[in-house]
Formats: structure tokens, sequence, C-alpha cells
């Protein structure tokens, strides 16, 4: 992430100070960084944390800790800084981290050495712990401008016996010149932030208690409170974070927080190219994604006080298991025989039509296609997991609704995708109807059910796959379009597995197109039934199963393009438009 972090205190004789600050360089350190090691200091403390690897060989003295008798430095001169207005001691080197995987350096000094970055960060520093403060002067803020960049500031206190109210002001500053990227780093920035600033204030209050229990100041201030008053305060406004703390590694302690801090932010937002519009699984996905983070900030402020329900909830696109309490009080334990585990598994749409057979998986395809309640019985639950994942890449998200494993069966409405395990009873009015399909998984009575291809599909042998319905397909029916496309990239070997994944999305896309265009024509335009069979003519998809599918399908339209349509159609220049 292109910015810095800086850390910025109030001193009482020289106002606001820039203490610490991190930032990045992406081209080779400046002129005498690196350019061998420090004299003086022959030990070289490394350690490796995140990727990022730490080390005392840095730069020159900085120009701003008055190591440099250059008069045009950026830095505030020696005379005008006191024990509280510095952090690193005069002739320390700083601290440097080389990130090994993007070859990017995190270099910390008290300033920066260039003189615009040098202006940026004082201005930030004086507006921090100034005039852009939060109401008690303590608490996170965002201002600035396109000129002088924007900062995100957290403004705090440190508990100090010897100082004026028992504590002193600081602030931990970001400054970068992308806004969007500040503000959407928000929540992450506050969090992590939040937690160094309670580790400071943390080793700064054991300090301040051992102090007040050797010697009150409170009572000692109050006897001597009619004395003249002394302008140097017998030099208590000089007192060094480091004194505060009692933590002699509290500057390299910071550049590895500082360090760590820019390299998550910039990693946990990456950008995305996106050619044209947005597609419909893009914005379900969206959809989906601001639900969940309003249901989990609702669940926050909630007590968690639940009764055990006897059906498991289910949204669209999640899988939501139903076990024993034994499985969900140890996650972790599952992990354990992973490896073992996931070797019964299906890899993809060419695999799992290599194993069922080509009959049987054009039925099993055919209901998936159309909507219908898909449920496979076995008793691995990976194996089960794993044909659903599989199988889910036909539809859009939208229409996908999963549970994947129950222990009782589940009405349709409540999913198409169903995992049971063997002793389950289905109703027998669900194994004789047309819109569902059954998938038993039982013991092979044979050595191999299919020719092995791979040395990992020797655990897949041990399974024999029944597919039943109500409706089977027939051999001669002609199906829905897209099913016959998706068979012919599948058996054609001359495509990879990669090649088949791109096809399956360009025809997913191609007949959501259709059925954006028929949810228009129908629920938005009303048309006549008459128009809408001359329209699926031209589409191409006037026949009964594609009807069927278009059908299907339009459930899984995004929230975000029907409100679209519907706004657009009830404003005034549209109408008039049409008219």
């Amino acid at each position: 992430m292109n910015a810095i972090v800086a850390l910025c205190h109030f001193c009482e004789l020289h106002g606001p100070r820039t203490l610490f600050c991190t930032e990045v360089l992406h081209s080779p350190l400046p002129q005498g960084a690196g350019s061998g090691d420090i004299s003086g200091q022959n030990e070289q403390a490394e350690e490796e944390e995140g990727g990022i690897q730490m080390s005392s060989r840095i730069r020159s003295h900085s120009p701003a800790e008055g190591a440099s008798a250059d008069s045009s430095s950026p830095g505030p001169k020696k005379s005008d800084m006191c024990e509280g207005c510095r952090s690193l001691a005069g002739g320390h080197p700083g601290y440097v981290s080389h990130d090994k995987e993007t070859s990017i350096k995190y270099v910390s000094h008290q300033h920066p050495n260039h003189p615009q970055l040098f202006s940026i960060v004082r201005q930030a520093c004086v507006r921090s712990l100034s005039c852009e403060v939060c109401p008690g002067r303590e608490g996170p803020i965002f201002f600035g401008d396109e000129q002088h960049g924007f900062v995100f500031s957290h403004t705090f206190f440190i508990k100090d016996s010897l100082a004026r109210g028992f504590q002193r002001w600081y602030s931990i500053i970001t400054i970068m010149m992308d806004r969007i990227y500040l503000i959407n780093s928000w929540p992450f920035l506050l969090g992590k932030i939040r937690g160094i600033i309670d580790e400071l204030q943390g080793k700064a209050l054991k300090v301040f208690e051992a102090e007040q229990f050797g010697c009150p100041q409170r009572a000692q201030r109050m006897n001597t409170a009619f004395t003249p008053f002394l302008h140097q305060r017998n030099g208590n406004a000089a007192r060094s974070l480091t004194s505060l703390t009692n933590d002699e590694n509290l500057w390299a302690c910071l550049h590895t927080s500082f360090a760590w801090l820019l390299k998550a932010c910039g990693s946990r937002l990456t950008e995305k190219l996106l050619e044209g519009a947005p597609t419909e699984d893009t914005l379900v996905q969206m959809e989906k994604l601001a639900d969940l983070k309003e249901e989990s900030e609702g669940w926050d402020g909630s007590e968690e006080e639940e009764k055990p329900s006897s059906q498991p909830d289910v949204v669209e696109g999640q899988e939501l298991s139903k076990s024993s309490p034994e499985t969900s009080l140890m996650p972790d334990c599952s992990s354990w025989n992973v490896a073992h585990r996931r070797l019964s598994v299906f890899r993809s749409l060419r695999h799992m039509r290599q194993v069922l057979g080509a009959s049987a998986f054009r039925m099993l395809a055919w209901h998936v296609l159309m909507g219908n309640q898909v449920i496979w019985k076995a008793r691995d639950m990976d194996l089960v997991q794993s044909a659903f994942d599989v199988l889910r890449t036909m539809l859009p998200i939208g229409c996908v609704r999963i549970i994947p494993y129950s222990d009782q069966y589940e009405e349709a409405y409540r999913c198409n995708f169903l995992g049971l395990s063997p002793h389950v009873q289905i109703p027998p009015h669900i194994l004789s109807s047309e819109f569902a399909v059954l998938v038993e998984v039982r013991a092979a009575t044979r050595s191999s059910l299919y020719p092995t291809l791979f040395d990992d599909e020797q655990s897949l042998n041990k399974y024999e796959f029944i597919v039943t319905s109500g409706s089977p397909v027939a051999a001669d029916r002609v199906g829905p379009t897209i099913l016959n496309k998706i068979e012919a990239a599948l058996t054609n070997q001359n495509l990879s597995v990669d090649v088949v994944d791109q096809c399956l999305v360009c025809l997913k896309e191609e007949w959501m197109n259709k059925v954006k265009v028929l949810f228009k024509f129908t629920k938005v335009d009303s048309r006549p039934k008459e128009d809408t069979q001359k329209l699926l003519s031209i589409l191409g998809a006037a026949e009964e199963d594609n009807v069927k599918l278009l059908k299907f399908w339009m459930t899984g339209l995004s929230k975000t393009y029907k409100s679209h349509l519907m706004s657009t159609v009830r404003s005034p220049t549209s109408s008039e438009s049409r008219n």
C-alpha cells in the first residue's frame, strides 16, 4: 500500500511533532541507504514475520535527527527538539524490512527524507493534534484533500505521572493519496491501530501506577499549589515515550507493527479488471456479501442465546450443514484427516461424467439445469460436498440453494441440492416425482466400476452410483440447448479442464442474457403470450426444456438488476420514450 504511517506527539514545549514514521519504498533505497553495515554495529538482528525480513542494516543517519549538518534537510534542528520530541537517539540508523515476495522495503525513521513527504506528514501531524480531532480528543477521524493527501487519524492519551493532567496526547496517522482506498480500509485500520494503541496504553499504565504508588504526584501538587509557577516545570515536559512505557525495544516493535499494517492493508484489497459490465453472478455475490455483513453486525449486538432449530437454515448460494453437537464443538479436528478424506471427491464435471456414465450424468445434469431437487444419499460427507461443488457450476449463483448434509428430508422449496445420510427415509411421492432425482452411493459389488485413469481414483472405485428419477430422461430426447453444448465440451478430449470451465462460464452468461430479455419482455413490459413465443423463437429457446430452463434461471437474477429495470420503466422519461 502506497502510504505512510506515523506516530505523532503534542509536546508541551514545541507543539505537534512527528515521532516515528514508516514508509514504503518500491525503488532502491535513498542515497546512503543499505550501503553496508553501520560502524559500531557488529551484530545484525534479523527475523522474519509474515514474509517480511527485518534488519538493523539501514541507511545513514537521518538529517531530521541532527546527524547531518546539511542545512537543507527538511527536519527540525536539533536545538528545537527535546526528549519528548525525539524517538531514535542521535546516531541511530533506523529500521528497514525487506518483503521478499514483492521486493518492497519498509523504512522507518523519525521524519521522511524527501522534503515534499516531510511537508505532507508535518501538516497531517499538526492537523491531527489541533483542529482535526474527535469530541473528547480521543478517537478516529478522516480528513485531507487532493493536494496534501488524505489522512486517517486516531488520537489517544498516554498516562504520565509528571505531565500536566497526568497524561500526554498522541496520534497515529495513515496518509495516502487514494481517498477511496483509505475509506474502504477504515474498518481494518481502525481495528489494527486500536490494538497498537491499547498495547501502548497498557504499558504506560503499568509505569504510571508504579510511579504513583512510589510517589503520589496528586498530593504533592496540591501541597505546592500556591507556590510560584515554574515555567520550565523541572524538565517534566521532555519525557520520551520509551520512558513512559519502560520499553527499550518500543521503536523496533512499532516498526514491525507499522510495516505489517502497510503490507496487510495493501494485500486485503486488490484491483480486478472487469471487461464490460459485471456479470449476474458478480452482482449476486456482492448482494450476498452485503447481506452477510449486515447479518453479522446484527448478531454482534445481540445475546448469544439460541434454541436448537428443527430445520437447518438455508440462504441462496450458502451452505449450512446439520450435524451433531460433538462435531460442531471441535471444528479444527476435522482437518487432521483432510488429506485422506479428500481423495473421495469429484474434481470436475468431466470427472463426474466418467464416474457416473454418460446416460446417468445426462439425467442428473438435466434435473440440475431444470431446477429440480437433486438428492444425494451417502455416508461420505466430503463426497457429497464435492459433488455439489461440481454440479453447482452449471447454474447461476442465484439459483443455488444447498443443504450439504442433513439427518432428515427437506422440501424442495428450501433447497435444490440436498445431501442425506443413508438411513434417512425419503417420502414416496418424492421418489416417484418427476421434479426430483436421487443419487444413491452404495458399496461397490465388484472391484472396479469404471476404468481408473489416475491413482487417486482408487477410492471412488469402492462406490456404486445409482441415479433414479420419476421422470427419466430418454436418450433420444433433445434436451435444453445448453446441456447439449456442455456435453459436447466434456466429450471433446482436446479441451482441457480449464478451457471447459471457461466455456461453461460463457454459456451461462449467454443464457443469462436471454433470461434478462425474457424478464423485461414478460414481467416489466407485460407483453402477450403470442409476442413471447415470437421472442423465444428469435432467442433460439422455443423448445419446452429451454423455456423451463429460462423460467428457473429467472429466479437467479440479482435484485440490483430487477430494481434497475423497475425504476427505469416507472420513470416518466422511459414512459414517454415508449409511447
